[in-house]
């Protein structure tokens, strides 16, 4: 790999440890596997071990992730609430064994193995034997107060069988048992379900209103003595016996060990029994048992030197493909879903699983029928790691993608270049909301007030089902949404009857046809007009509009000759809207042609995406990464290291007001 490469893997690392980092500890809503996280974080330090010059502050190696929640009062850790280091094999372990006898200079060592509880980590302060204050890691120095939820769980104590002042550190989680029979509870109520336990358990103490953290099967076990002003422990091992008799629920699975070989006795002994624990876990913690060697390590910057954490390979069970069904997306895409026997994985029931897409289910040849593999990694998303293929009886059977939409028989389309197969229908109901979103944004019709929750409100009430259908809307349709009544209802209607009269190309965007944005829908209008000649244009005429290409010009082709598209055209055209360019209007505006953004940070009024689209619409282009050749960087708040960059290079940067004002 060359530095060049080197650079660019650690910059890409930096962005999905960050993104997934945040999914797990501030949205308690993982979107892959601990097992995959710990892999990304894994070639990131080892990457960074290579190659030191790229380290940034922002790398998640150098702090650990989570933010304090809007609502919730900071609280500072007097001691910090550090993460473990990561091992996965035996020789690993022997190797974290030899550089801390090493640094004792002491020839064997005695350990504590705990199992590591898969919940929320949370400090507990006590201040003469009563409960004061609780508190979520954080980012390890500052977390959030949460006592008000903390207080509404059985096992922790209020009091203390003694008078003593100190503070707690535990793993706040709900039991597999308890788990299910809530889940099982919230389908009765057509609640959604939980994916898993530690996302329950997390989000339950994240609210701001106790009676959720009530209502829920929340437990906790406490696993360190953070700090003590009136208790003294030689051990671990000692203080966790402690814990117990002054009335804490402390962790069963404490094993004292004297050797390395007792260690890993007692990690394959959990992995062997981790299926029948009440709890889940996803590993074993080891410590060194002695407080006063601790304390001669030290800690790193994120990690103590003094303990690691094993994690097991992820959990897998052999289950049938009784069926493949497809669903479709709000952007279309058809996923293809394997409907399973059910089976038991990482303490929850799974009975489906996605399949991805066609490539996903022809790369592991899988077939209904198919005895196959399911791995629930990290107890997040259940997925097919592989077909046992000496079971075959041959009565499985080949699946091949559906090539009209299961949903509303449009054409199912899988562009080349991609994996996945999306539905091009307008009016497709299982894309709609979407559509319509499109539709009425700024940069396509521009209907004012009629935002996310007006769209939702109106198809959950039945009252559109096309993109049509808002041109019929009445004053009374949208008073009777909103209390604020009428002020609103006319506003949202004199915005729809403008919108009647914008340009042309701003309708041929806002269909939301595949690849055609601003810019090409106003090259469209420049070479066709009108609407009927677009429609009547022939995949040899289109590709030659400028900067067309045969893949833009096949989807405009085919969306033109969707049933659906002809009707939606016909009422479009009766309720009044405009469907042809002015005489002599200049439908092109080139004002960033040849000039290179770059976007940083948060922006108020636009996301990323909105953005871009913006930059583009005016013949400009936005990347990724700050160059020399950047023209503009347009900076939000907690902007990071490529404004830096920008300014070492000496690029203008602009703020979102004066980039509004560019775009006036």
């Amino acid at each position: 790999m060359t530095k060049e490469e080197a650079k660019k893997r650690i910059d890409e690392l930096n962005r999905l440890t960050a993104y997934h980092a945040k999914k797990y500890y501030d949205e308690d809503n993982p979107e892959i596997s601990d097992f995959e996280y710990d892999c990304l974080m894994n070639e990131l330090k080892q990457l960074e071990k290579e190659y030191p010059e790229f380290v940034t502050q922002e790398s998640l190696t150098q702090h650990v992730g989570g933010t304090v929640k809007e609502g919730f009062e900071k609280v500072e850790h007097e001691v910090p609430l550090q993460s473990l280091q990561d091992i996965f094999d035996f020789d690993e372990l022997d190797a974290f064994d030899e550089r801390v006898k090493k640094a004792l200079e002491v020839e064997t060592l005695e350990y504590v193995v705990e199992t590591k509880i898969d919940g929320l980590s949370v400090a507990l302060e006590y201040v003469d034997g009563t409960f004061v204050r609780g508190a979520t890691r954080g980012n390890g120095l500052i977390g959030e107060d949460i006592t008000h939820n903390l207080k509404t769980i059985p096992t922790i104590p209020q009091t203390l069988h003694e008078l003593v002042t100190l503070t707690v550190r535990g793993e706040v989680f709900i039991g597999k048992k308890e788990f299910e029979q809530m889940n099982e509870e919230r389908e009765k109520n057509e609640e959604t379900l939980f994916a898993n336990a530690r996302n329950a358990a997390a989000g339950s103490l994240r609210q701001l209103d106790s009676k959720i953290a009530a209502s829920r099967p929340l437990d906790i076990y406490i696993f360190n003595v953070q700090k003590s002003e009136t208790l003294t422990f030689q051990t671990h091992y000692e203080a966790l016996q402690k814990l117990q008799n002054l009335g804490f629920n402390v962790n069963p699975e404490a094993i004292l060990c004297h050797n390395m070989e007792e260690v890993k006795k007692v990690i394959y002994e959990i992995g062997e029994k981790r299926e029948k624990l009440s709890f889940g876990i996803d590993g074993a913690v080891i410590k060194v048992n002695d407080l006063a060697y601790r304390e001669k390590l030290g800690v790193n910057a994120k990690t103590p030197k003094w303990a690691i954490a094993y994690k097991y390979p992820p959990e897998t069970k052999e289950t049938t493909i009784k069926n493949i069904i497809c669903q479709v997306g709000r952007t279309g895409a058809i996923t293809p879903m394997a409907l399973l026997e059910p089976v038991k994985v990482a303490g929850s029931t799974i009975s489906k699983t996605t399949l991805h897409n066609e490539d996903f289910i022809k790369e592991k040849d899988l077939r209904i029928g198919d005895r196959v593999l399911i791995q629930k990694a990290g107890d997040v998303i259940p997925e097919v790691v592989g077909v046992l293929t000496e079971k075959r009886t041959g009565e499985e059977t080949e699946y091949h993608m559906p090539e009209v939409c299961p949903v509303c028989g449009a054409m199912a389309v899988r562009p080349e270049g991609e994996a996945v197969t999306r539905c091009i229908g307008i009016e497709c109901p299982a894309k709609l909301y979407r559509n319509i979103l499109h539709f009425v944004s700024r940069e396509c019709m521009n209907m004012t007030g009629l935002g996310e929750e007006i769209v939702e409100d109106l198809l959950e009430r039945g009252m559109i089902h096309n993109i049509a259908d808002l041109y019929d809307l009445k004053l009374e349709d949208f008073a009777s949404l909103k209390k604020e009544g009428k002020k609103f209802a006319q506003n949202l209607v004199d915005s729809i009857e403008t919108s009647k009269n914008n340009e042309f190309y701003r309708l041929i965007n806002g269909f939301g046809i595949r690849t055609i944005g601003t810019n090409a829908a106003k090259q469209l209008v420049k070479k066709y007009k009108n609407i009927d000649n677009l429609e009547k244009a022939s995949i040899e005429s289109l590709t030659m509009v400028e900067d067309m290409g045969l893949k833009r010009a096949e989807n405009v082709y085919e969306f033109f000759h969707q049933e659906q598209t002809k009707d939606l055209i016909k009422r479009l055209k009766k309720a009044g809207v405009n469907m042809k360019a002015e005489e002599g209007e200049s439908l092109l505006d080139e004002r960033f042609a040849g000039q290179t953004f770059v976007l940083t940070g948060t922006l108020e009024r636009y996301s990323r995406e909105e953005a871009k689209k913006i930059i583009e619409s005016f013949g400009g282009k936005a990347t990724g990464s700050v160059s020399k050749k950047t023209n503009y960087v347009l900076a939000g708040e907690e902007a990071g290291s490529k404004l830096t960059k920008a300014q070492t290079l000496g690029i203008p940067i602009i703020t979102e007001q004066e980039f509004e004002t560019m775009i006036k």
